[in-house]
């Protein structure tokens, strides 16, 4: 009898969560099979963000985007305003500030006293005040690559800056560009050192699948020699340059020889990628607002 009544109440549960699902509202359901969260890098809007930052976010907001990440944090000021200001701005808009890039640099290590420099701990604490999961630095200056010896003791304070990270319950990120992957010490890679040199645990890797292609990389074959290491990624999409000093240039997503789609299935198949920031750098001739809409609409179709 017990049996009999505990199959027909879990039948009838099961029923029930059936009906709930098939009535849960479109957006809602959508959202339970995201495949993680997609955002924006806010240096894609540069121009808009330095003249008009509120508006721009209003824009983007109306577009669909609910995260962002910055890449002007000056005196202790985003944009311009004060963390707890700009937290306000960014709650008023329905905005989640996911990510940040802001250089970590020699001044920011005192050897001597084995310790962050006070600014470096003011930009741990304003990005915390914001709610950043990840505090991420893009590129690194060409002085602390100059021997091998050296750059493995900064991959060791990159370590250490994960830990500091952590105690304000966030990550700590690296940003690659391309000298990543054609400059090489001791007969190796830089990104080959960095990736054997930083702690998992410790320093999340934003791997820029666009950037790579200029440093003489292809994207598809890193998240494959590092499968796990990708937890968040900045997607874009790369053609020929018609002017400037590097061979590409970013394009809207699909139209350009990454094959971005592919790419980032990969991530998330065997990459441990969970967060997605969209990053166009260059227009062809359309105005940045109209290609991160563009870039958003197409992440959708994809699917993420």
């Amino acid at each position: 009898m017990t049996m009999k009544t505990s199959r027909r109440t879990f039948v009838k549960a099961g029923t029930m969560a059936a009906l709930g699902t098939a009535l849960l509202p479109g957006s809602l359901f959508a959202s339970a099979k995201a495949k993680g969260i997609v955002g924006l890098q806010l240096y894609s809007v540069r121009d808009e963000m330095k003249t008009d930052p509120v508006g721009t976010m209003k824009q983007l907001a109306k577009m669909g985007y609910v995260y962002v990440e910055h890449a002007n944090y000056i005196d202790r000021k985003f944009y311009g305003y004060k963390a707890t200001e700009f937290r306000k701005i960014l709650d008023g808009l329905g905005l989640k500030m996911i990510s940040g890039h802001t250089v970590m640099g020699k001044k920011h290590w005192d050897e001597a006293k084995k310790d962050f420099s006070d600014s470096w701990k003011y930009t741990i604490e304003d990005a915390a005040v914001l709610g950043q999961k990840y505090v991420v630095s893009p590129s690194m200056d060409e002085s602390m690559r100059t021997t091998y010896d050296d750059f493995r003791r900064y991959m060791d304070v990159f370590n250490k800056c994960g830990k500091l990270c952590n105690e304000k319950g966030m990550k700590f990120g690296y940003h690659n560009h391309s000298f990543e992957f054609s400059e090489q010490l001791n007969g190796e890679k830089i990104f080959d050192i960095m990736m054997k040199s930083m702690d998992p645990k410790l320093v999340v890797v934003q791997l820029d699948i666009g950037n790579l292609y200029n440093g003489g990389a292809i994207a598809i074959d890193v998240v494959k020699q590092y499968p796990g290491r990708f937890e968040n990624v900045h997607v874009k999409d790369e053609i020929l340059a018609k002017s400037g000093s590097e061979k590409y240039e970013s394009t809207i997503l699909g139209e350009g020889i990454v094959n971005t789609r592919d790419v980032i299935d990969t991530a998330t198949k065997i990459g441990g990628t969970e967060c997605y920031i969209i990053e166009q750098e260059s227009y062809q001739g359309k105005t940045p607002l109209e290609c991160v809409k563009a870039d958003l609409e197409i992440m959708k179709k994809w699917g993420y």
